[in-house]
């Protein structure tokens, strides 16, 4: 006598609900990955972009301000990329440069990377550290609810 082949309508959806079991326990564990991943991609862009700002400042004397709106032919400011991954529509975080609070940019600069923007991927959020701050007297901050987004 010949057995069955296939399988039944219960295993089949046995299978599917473990599969749905494990989707919805990976699911936020790699969407919290993702998150982490452009914040520390954003905060190393941030420090290279401190650097060549240290840079300018020993050619020039004064830091200088930068972000998505510089002119076209300003190429001072376009030399200062204001993304934080490869390409701006791929990137979390929008950065700009400008003069910290209370100070001009011959003193202090601070680097403000902002998560989500219309000009990156408008969908990326970070609701622990929200917007970062990175400043020239070594100040990094965040503003979200969590501590040590800077690690």
């Amino acid at each position: 006598m010949n057995a069955p082949r296939g399988f039944s309508v219960i295993e089949l959806l046995v299978v599917c609900m473990i599969a749905m079991v494990l989707a919805a326990v990976a699911a936020p564990a790699w969407n919290d990955h993702l998150v982490r991943t452009r914040r520390y991609e954003a905060q190393a862009t941030m420090q290279r972009l401190m650097l060549q700002q240290e840079r300018y400042f020993t050619q020039h004397g004064s830091y200088l301000a930068f972000g998505a709106e510089a002119k076209g032919d300003d190429a001072e400011q376009r030399q200062f990329q204001w993304w934080s991954g490869a390409t701006a529509p791929a990137s979390g975080y929008e950065i700009e440069g400008k003069a910290c609070d209370g100070y001009t940019l011959d003193i202090c600069v601070q680097l403000v990377a902002t998560p989500g923007t219309r000009r990156v991927d408008a969908r990326f959020r970070d609701a622990d550290c929200g917007q970062l701050v990175l400043s020239s007297s070594g100040l990094r901050q965040a503003a979200g609810p969590q501590e040590n987004c800077w690690r």
